[in-house]
């Protein structure tokens, strides 16, 4: 049995150390916001937050997060809906929307680090992939909710 602290609840989960944290949280605790892409930590469709920083669920084995605090989409706001999530609305970033989660997991991890991000700091962090092509508008959607009145360039 492993312990996982998951969106601030502690969970006791019988599965092999080696499996993905992506399947424990997607079949073993029943949240499916972080999604399965490449398996190989590259597109970002599994990005989480562990300890705040953005990490790829489907690269980090279920025993490497415990004593950890791993957050999920699901887990990101208390009530209604986190900053980045309300920018992401407003500034239409989403189209198919199945990059979204890990993207807004990356932006929110970003803005912990680096509250006033330039245009090359975003692009540095946003590693995640999305086929839409949508990148602009997640640049905007961040600027936004940094409060920058105009992108600065790095």
């Amino acid at each position: 049995m492993l312990k996982l602290n998951v969106n601030g609840t502690l969970h006791e989960v019988d599965v092999e150390p080696d499996m993905p944290l992506l399947w424990v949280l997607r079949d073993h605790l029943a949240l499916p916001g972080a999604k399965y892409g490449c398996g190989v930590a590259q597109c970002g469709a599994c990005t989480v937050l562990v300890d705040g920083a953005a990490v790829r669920s489907c690269a980090m084995t279920a025993a490497a997060a415990v004593g950890r605090k791993v957050v999920t989409i699901e887990g990101l706001a208390a009530d209604g809906l986190h900053a980045v999530q309300q920018a992401w609305i407003e500034h239409e970033v989403p189209q198919c929307g199945y990059c979204q989660t890990g993207m807004i997991m990356s932006a929110v991890a970003l803005l912990k680090d680096k509250p006033r991000p330039t245009d090359g700091e975003i692009d540095a962090a946003m590693t995640n992939l999305c086929r839409c092509g949508t990148y602009t508008r997640v640049r905007e959607a961040i600027h936004a909710v940094a409060g920058n009145a105009a992108p600065k360039k790095a």
